[in-house]
């Protein structure tokens, strides 16, 4: 992108607003380079960090990037086996502190936050915590080396804190005691990095010792006493002892740096890379800005686009389309109208983009990818070359037109001004059909009212006018599209007093070709209005209907989640309840199943699987809704003599011997004939193999004989299956077996998986598992009961 069209369109102040917002060099540095950019993909990628950026403000405060110093050149400086100082490792130490902080804080996010690209980013840092710890440790923010850098820093001040502390105890024996009377005050001072007292001139030889400095008069000595030589002299060579071992330390630290200086400075650029994009989203918030849509086909259409650079209380929003209808746009209207101002922004906001940064306009906004965006705008009129404004104009427009392509956009101010109106207008055209052939975007302002006419019979070019009010006389600064400006020279000067005749007389002076002109224009003026007049009320129904639309849908919403939430609770309620039965029942027919045991046939088979049964039909596992389409497939069904029937209540299976009634069937269930309720009836086809192998409980007399230890479901149906094993562990229980074998095969497992839950699930079960090898290993189960 050439460096005048940022110059121009003022894109360095956009650079120093957002120097504003960066805290470190790096992120300075790239504010300084940033430039727009011509590539789609690097666009949107820049658009991707600054949403990210707006994301992380919005919601987190922003990014935690503290102020960083440029680190490199201290980096370099241990490449070259240089020692650093306090601060220059200090400036690490906060480097790889930021990346230890950074990375949790997008670790922590991302469960929350799907960003587009900062976990990209954050795959770049490079942690490096041992070393971020012992620089911590280490140094001190100011750069001054903790007591914890070394064991032997740390003894060598201990020593010193001890000596400074009888220096003072012995000190204010002097500025306490008798003698104080032979001090100028009773202070304790340093003179040449040794303590000393302010002795009065007269009374020097009281004290002995060295004389280190006097006063400006001469009648104060700042003595060092005898008595403190010697502490002075331990202290002088505990500190020597200090600096030699914080040198030492340093010099330590440094080697420690020197394997990782190509990690950290990595890491520095990517903090900067972090400020940076903080910056971007401080800047979208500053400025109202929104992320705009990247068109490769360079549809523009910027909708209520405002100047980043004027005061946004006072600023007008415009929608300004190029670049799908038409390639080339032609604004006429009155000076200080918002002509110019209307191309600065268009080309503005087309450059922000183009940077990565988010632009001050309504959502939905688009911006191209120019490779190249030119403007001639303003009076570049050069005394030096002894140019006039007409000949600098005309020298820009040449370069540019040198330089256009058809991925360019292009702006003219006041295209063909400063020369002959006839000939300014024809140059005026000429240079739009030279640009029009290369196929490039423009946009250009004028006041001829030639072109007025180029832009209604030209393909791909449309008028457009700044509004004007004639009854205020002001402009409003309104980009009106698809409608030329008119003169309304006419109606000021009426307004403003010029007689009557005198206007009269200048109208018929001019052809009625200008007449006709002006006319159709204020029609199209006056059809615009009602157009948006006619839109307005639409959007008002649109807005007040999907607020209507938006408050059924909650209220729909809110009655679903109550509803269900009420079936839920209610059906929590009932399993609770039935539970609590389950478990006082499970004792009832641990006691049956006793007494049986004690008393053999005091307890039919029938009674305690029914009892049971009808125990676990109570539990709702399964929505109302089912049951009851299940209940209404059961009612049509037509039952036959000899039909294999399901029956609900006790959920076993049977055959129908007779029918008493119409609501009433006699039912065979293994030995057993019972009058069942019909809706209690669910038709089942019959399975030969199930009826062969399901296990039976023989009854003779007044006793009860047990069934076998095994039962094999080898070849039976999934649901058969289950069937069966539940009546065999009831005959089992209740033949008091401490242990059977189940034997399933091995097939597909579906068995054995429903034959594992089942176990799982049954309150009198012990343990099971696998049999061995030798006895069916993975095809049978040895149950255990309680």
């Amino acid at each position: 992108m050439n460096k005048k069209i940022l110059k121009t369109l003022e894109y360095d102040k956009i650079q120093q607003a957002l120097l504003r917002q960066v805290v470190t060099a790096k992120g300075r540095q790239l504010v300084q380079d940033m430039v727009p950019l011509t590539d789609p993909v690097a666009v949107q990628r820049a658009l991707d960090e600054t949403a990210d950026g707006a994301s992380a403000l919005r919601l987190k405060g922003g990014i935690p990037v503290p102020q960083l110093e440029n680190i490199d050149p201290a980096l370099k400086r241990v490449d070259i086996g240089a020692v650093l100082n306090g601060q220059e490792l200090a400036s690490i130490s906060r480097v790889l502190q930021t990346v230890s902080a950074i990375d949790k804080f997008l670790t922590d996010l991302q469960d929350q936050i799907d960003f587009r690209q900062l976990y990209t980013l954050q795959e770049e840092l490079t942690a490096l915590p041992q070393l971020s710890r012992r620089l911590k440790t280490a140094v001190d923010p100011d750069g001054t080396l903790t007591d914890e850098a070394s064991p032997e820093l740390h003894g060598i001040r201990e020593q010193i804190k001890r000596i400074e502390s009888d220096i003072r105890n012995k000190m204010s024996e002097y500025t306490r005691g008798a003698q104080s009377k032979y001090l100028s005050d009773p202070i304790v001072t340093i003179r040449d990095d040794r303590y000393v007292i302010p002795v009065k001139a007269a009374y020097r030889s009281k004290f002995g010792g060295v004389v280190h400095d006097q006063s400006a008069t001469g009648q104060t000595l700042f003595v060092e006493p005898q008595a403190i030589v010697a502490l002075n002299n331990r202290l002088r060579e505990a500190q020597m002892a200090e600096t030699a071992e914080v040198n030492r330390v340093l010099a330590e630290l440094s080697n420690e740096l020197a394997p990782y200086t190509g990690q950290i400075k990595a890491n520095a650029a990517v903090l900067g890379h972090f400020d940076f994009i903080n910056a971007k989203a401080k800047l979208a918030k500053n400025q109202k800005a929104t992320e705009p849509l990247v068109s490769s086909d360079n549809d523009v259409l910027l909708r209520q686009a405002r100047h980043p650079l004027i005061d946004p209380h006072q600023v007008v929003g415009n929608d300004i389309p190029l670049g799908a209808d038409y390639q080339a746009m032609v604004i006429t209207g009155p000076n200080t109208g918002g002509k110019t101002i209307t191309l600065k922004t268009l080309g503005l906001l087309q450059l922000m983009g183009q940077s990565g940064l988010f632009i001050p306009a309504d959502d939905e906004s688009r911006i191209g990818i120019f490779d190249e965006v030119f403007a001639d705008i303003g009076d570049e009129q050069s005394i030096e070359q002894n140019l006039s404004t007409f000949s600098a104009h005309m020298d820009n427009i040449v370069h540019i037109l040198k330089q256009l392509s058809r991925n360019s956009l292009v702006l003219f101010d006041e295209l063909g001004a400063g020369t002959d109106p006839q000939e300014g207008a024809a140059l005026a055209i000429a240079i739009l059909d030279a640009v029009g052939e290369i196929g490039a975007y423009v946009v250009a302002t004028t006041h001829y009212p030639e072109l007025k006419l180029y832009g209604y019979n030209t393909p791909k070019t449309i008028n457009a006018s700044m509004e004007f009010d004639s009854k205020t006389l002001q402009p409003t600064y309104r980009l009106l599209v698809g409608v030329p400006g008119r003169s309304n020279a006419f109606d000021i000067s009426m307004r403003l007093g010029l007689p009557q005749p005198i206007v009269d007389r200048a109208k018929s002076m001019i052809s009625s070709d200008s007449h006709e002109l002006n006319n159709m224009i204020s029609d199209l003026e006056r059809q615009r209005k009602a157009a948006e007049n006619a839109r307005a009320a639409a959007q008002r129904q649109l807005a007040d209907a999907q607020a209507l639309h938006d408050e059924l849908a909650d209220a729909y919403k809110t009655f679903t989640t109550e509803r269900d939430a009420q079936l839920q609770q209610a059906k929590e309620k009932a399993n609770a309840m039935v539970d609590k039965a389950q478990v006082k029942a499970d004792k009832i027919i641990k006691q049956l199943r006793q007494m049986q045991l004690t008393n053999p046939g005091s307890v039919k088979e029938n009674q305690l699987i029914a009892a049971k049964t009808a125990l676990k039909r109570l539990h709702q596992d399964e929505p109302l809704q089912k049951n009851r389409v299940l209940r209404r497939e059961r009612e049509k069904q037509a039952l036959h003599v000899g039909d294999e029937v399901k029956v609900a209540s006790y959920d076993q299976t049977g055959t129908l011997l007779e029918q008493f009634d119409k609501d009433h069937w006699q039912v065979q269930m293994g030995i057993l004939k019972m009058k069942v309720p019909t809706s209690e009836l669910e038709k089942v086809k019959p399975t030969k193999q199930a009826s062969a192998q399901r296990p039976v409980v023989k009854v003779s007399g007044g006793g009860m004989s047990g069934p076998s230890t095994t039962l094999d479901l080898r070849g039976e149906r999934y649901e058969q299956a289950m069937a069966d094993l539940d009546q065999y562990i009831d005959a089992a229980l209740l033949a008091g077996y401490p242990s059977v074998t189940i034997i399933h095969g091995l097939g597909t497992g579906a068995i054995r998986n429903g034959v594992t839950q089942y176990l799982k699930r049954h309150r009198q079960v012990k343990s099971f598992g696998f049999a061995p090898q030798n006895a069916g290993g993975s095809g049978a189960t040895i149950v255990n009961f309680k």
